[in-house]
């Protein structure tokens, strides 16, 4: 059951579901308004105090997990998004000499991404920032209760993924 919510008083998803709906909504409605307050706070930041993204963010974090490099391929895996996204992205990191692609040793129909020195200099310098935004907005919340919910979502995340198969 749906309310007439003014989206300018509660402009999440989770407001406009009344006390008695279904259990299994409420809770699905409140992550996901809880990702997207988190996003936006980010997303905000990011581009307030570095002047980048959220997506350029996230690649080049991905990049430093892989000094070695990653194919658009397993770039793309690990970001859950597309090919396509990943390229587009990629592709305007390069024009701004954030990364570079190497032919692959392993497989010469592939390229390997990996950050260049300048790129991989700004994600150190968003790094420690970026940690300290996620620990502000995770204060409300003890280490205890971190480490239940760390584990409740990795147990409903097993659910998922056991129903999805």
């Amino acid at each position: 059951m749906l309310l007439d919510v003014d989206p300018a008083v509660s402009p999440d998803r989770e407001s406009a579901v009344a006390e008695d709906d279904r259990l299994q909504l409420r809770l699905w409605l409140r992550l996901l308004t809880c990702t997207e307050l988190i996003e936006d706070q980010v997303r905000g930041r990011l581009r307030t105090e570095f002047q980048t993204t959220l997506p350029r963010f996230d690649v080049l974090a991905q990049l430093d997990r892989a000094p070695d490099g990653l194919t658009l391929s397993a770039l793309s895996s690990r970001l859950m998004v597309s090919n396509g996204n990943v390229t587009g992205l990629v592709d305007a990191m390069a024009r701004d000499g954030l990364v570079a692609r190497r032919a692959n040793p392993a497989d010469g129909r592939s390229a390997l991404i990996q950050a260049t020195a300048a790129g991989a200099r700004l994600f150190a310098a968003m790094a420690p920032t970026h940690q300290a935004w996620i620990d502000g907005l995770m204060a409300g919340l003890t280490r205890a209760e971190m480490v239940l919910l760390l584990e409740l979502l990795g147990k409903l995340k097993q659910s998922v993924r056991e129903r999805a198969a």
